[in-house]
């Protein structure tokens, strides 16, 4: 299992039990930092933590382009279907084994508007993702503030925690969730990829380290093997 950061909040983790891909926030084709050049495989599930731009992204194309089943909350789900998605809907709490492995959704502080032309569609709860796959768990925590509820994730391998502020975490808040979850690799994500998120993510780094939580700052395009 592989997992290669793509920019922004999009996460691609590939080769699962060595033939499953799956993607969460798929934000590609206007993320600035996407990496340029970098080839998706066949995608067999999509995951979609909220309704905004920056995170469905190319969800409705890719989904038809593989025939991958989006995984998010019912009504996102609602919305991608009447777009020709196959879909499969949850919501926060909610757990479904699927074919790659474990999904349980997790609450994240955040909106979920989905934007269509002058209208505000209502696009449900937003979530993140607790994903385990070859007696792994990997965390995606989404677009979400601080939140208490994050004491009670627990047995995380890699989380993806957002530390750009403004819409979501600073990296302040991102330190305090680190040692409340405490997972054994966190990489730091939403930042820098519009002067609105600017962070630090060395900052980030130096003190979760301090904590015993290895810190990988990943470049878009750049993967880790799960979890070596």
């Amino acid at each position: 299992m592989k997992v290669t950061f793509l920019g922004h909040a999009a996460v691609l983790i590939s080769e699962i039990e060595g033939k499953y891909n799956v993607i969460i926030d798929p934000f590609i084709t206007d993320n600035p930092a996407y990496p340029k050049g970098f080839e998706l495989p066949k995608l067999d599930y999509i995951l979609v933590t909220h309704g905004h731009g920056d995170h469905v992204g190319d969800a409705v194309e890719l989904s038809k382009k593989y025939g991958a089943t989006v995984i998010a909350n019912f009504e996102l789900c609602n919305y991608l279907q009447s777009k020709g998605c196959k879909v499969h809907p949850m919501h926060v709490g909610g757990v479904y084994y699927f074919e790659f492995g474990k999904v349980k959704l997790t609450p994240a502080i955040h909106g979920s508007g989905i934007h269509e032309g002058d209208k505000v569609i209502y696009g449900g709860n937003p979530c993140g993702f607790l994903i385990k796959a070859e007696s792994k768990t990997i965390y995606h925590a989404g677009d979400t503030g601080l939140t208490k509820e994050m004491e009670l994730i627990k047995g995380v391998d890699l989380a993806f925690l957002p530390i750009g502020g403004n819409f979501v975490m600073d990296v302040e808040d991102a330190i305090v969730a680190v040692e409340m979850i405490k997972p054994k690799v966190v990489v730091p994500m939403h930042y820098n990829t519009w002067d609105i998120i600017k962070a630090d993510p060395e900052k980030f780094k130096t003190e979760v380290e301090k904590m015993g939580v290895k810190c990988i700052i990943m470049k878009p395009g750049e993967t880790i093997e799960c979890m070596q």
